[in-house]
């Protein structure tokens, strides 16, 4: 019996992952190229979509290279991609503008401006947060300011259907990165024809809507001999890396929740149809026909440890960096961090948000900080878990993924703020086991998308310490006070 290898091929902000593995979850091989950023402006955020493609195919014949298994044992590919991008391409599908990815925040004075109006109404049809980082707003930025590529451009794609584009000559797009577009109605899975009017573009310049579990065929010959694979295998639309991360780490089930930490972070549950927050505090984006995930980002995760570590001058690793914090009980002695540093987005969705140090005094050291940092971190999650418990219900178990699951610290003071269990699988490409399961449901091989628990290696539970819960349950009260009170000043 010949064997059999499945590759999910995960499109990052900073880079293009490619990664095989059997049938069960074990990763075989991975090759990752990294992708570079064009900061034109303060506050603009660009890439280039031709050096992506490049990186993609370069990523597959790596990744092929490295597991050295034959073309013929890789079965199927499927896609995860991060969300928000948007390019302005011509008739022929070539870029006529640079991709602005999700971290561009050129849009904040049109996201200010609908939010004011009638963002609460856009919101309840499209799920998605008024903010500068979806297509929506980038859309309302070129129209406003006369984008000479908007003006000219044929359809408008991300970097995603870009490369499928590229390829296989299809302009398609799945539920989940539609549904992240600010564009998209997740009630009746199309284009919400409100939204495309203010944006002063017509249905016809998007792509058509398709499941995550679309096949895709009809790959060009020189691009399938670039990357060493069968021209005839088939690969899979999947869905957005939000999505696939919450599949391949196996948090699909009511009361399973799925945090992500890595330079940014993430907090996400699946939901039977669609769950609008009245708050408007998080997001729901469509999955399949009748399943989407509710959820919340936050732009600070892992990168405002790193600036920390850079202000402190610390050059020690991580581990040992991290392992300071270890010296000081719960709650820092008194310090409150709110992880601002970047704006945020969930839960307060303010681009002009900062952060801020409370409660300093004399007596504090290096460790306190390192401390309150962390916590910062993980409060600001947990407030992002509560706006989600109001619609999903209390979390039973949660899955944690990214950087910062290494640190078992860390581990511990999410399993005791949260009052939870938290589980951590073995392999960190989530994203990229949700993005490959998701091709092998689409060709087929497997019957369901709940089926992947049964292929996710899990390391050992870490349980709540009581006592420490109890002590950062009254403290997290003082945090989501302090919170509220500075969002005033942004």
């Amino acid at each position: 019996m010949s064997r059999e290898f499945v590759m999910g091929l995960d499109f990052g902000t900073t880079s293009v992952k490619a990664c095989i593995f059997d049938i069960n979850g074990k990763l075989i091989s991975e090759f990752e190229k990294m992708n570079s950023f064009h900061y034109p402006e303060q506050g603009w955020s660009e890439q280039d979509p031709v050096e992506i493609e490049r990186s993609a195919v370069m990523a597959i014949k790596g990744a092929m290279e490295k597991a050295r298994i034959d073309k013929d044992e890789l079965i199927t590919v499927g896609f995860s991609a991060a969300m928000h991008s948007l390019i302005c391409v011509n008739e022929e599908g070539s870029p006529i503008s640079p991709a602005l990815i999700w971290a561009d925040g050129r849009s904040y004075p049109q996201a200010e401006d609908v939010k004011k109006t009638i963002g609460s109404r856009i919101y309840a049809k499209t799920g998605t947060p008024i903010h500068p980082m979806t297509p929506f707003n980038k859309l309302l930025w070129m129209k406003e300011t006369d984008y000479q590529p908007y003006k000219e451009a044929a359809y408008f794609i991300s970097i995603k259907e870009y490369v499928i584009q590229c390829w296989f000559g299809q302009r398609v797009i799945d539920y989940s990165m539609a549904s992240a577009t600010g564009l998209f109605n997740p009630a009746t899975l199309d284009w919400e024809p409100e939204v495309l009017e203010m944006t002063g573009i017509s249905k016809e310049q998007l792509s058509e809507i398709v499941p995550p579990t679309k096949v895709l065929s009809g790959l060009k010959r020189e691009i399938a001999d670039e990357m060493g694979i069968n021209q005839e295998m088939p690969f899979v639309m999947g869905a957005a890396d939000g999505q696939l991360a919450n599949l391949g780490i196996g948090a699909i089930l009511p009361g399973e929740v799925a945090v992500s930490v890595g330079t940014s972070g993430a907090i996400r549950q699946f939901n039977k149809g669609v769950k609008i927050d009245e708050n408007q505090e998080t997001f729901c984006y469509s999955f399949t026909a009748d399943t989407s995930i509710v959820g919340g980002p936050t732009n600070n995760g892992g990168i405002v440890l790193q600036w920390l570590k850079d202000l402190l001058h610390d050059q020690r690793s991580f581990t040992d960096f991290l392992a300071d914090a270890e010296k000081v009980a719960p709650g820092a002695d008194g310090i409150l961090f709110l992880p601002y540093l970047n704006g945020e987005r969930a839960p307060i969705w303010n681009q002009q948000a900062k952060g801020n140090f409370y409660g300093v005094s004399i007596t504090h050291k290096k460790e306190h900080f390192i401390r309150a940092v962390l916590e910062g971190i993980t409060f600001n999650l947990y407030q992002i878990g509560k706006a989600l418990e109001r619609l999903a219900g209390e979390p039973q178990k949660i899955y944690v993924n990214g950087g910062l699951a290494r640190s078992p610290l860390w581990l511990q003071m999410m399993a005791d703020i949260f009052e939870a269990e938290i589980y951590v699988p073995e392999s960190h490409h989530s994203a990229a086991w949700g993005a490959a399961w998701t091709a092998l449901v689409g060709i087929g091989k497997v019957d369901s998308f709940e089926e992947i628990k049964k292929n996710i290696p899990m390391g050992d539970a870490v349980l709540p310490n009581k006592e420490n819960s109890k002590v950062y349950k009254a403290i997290y009260e003082n945090y989501e006070k302090l919170a509220k009170d500075m969002v005033k000043f942004f």
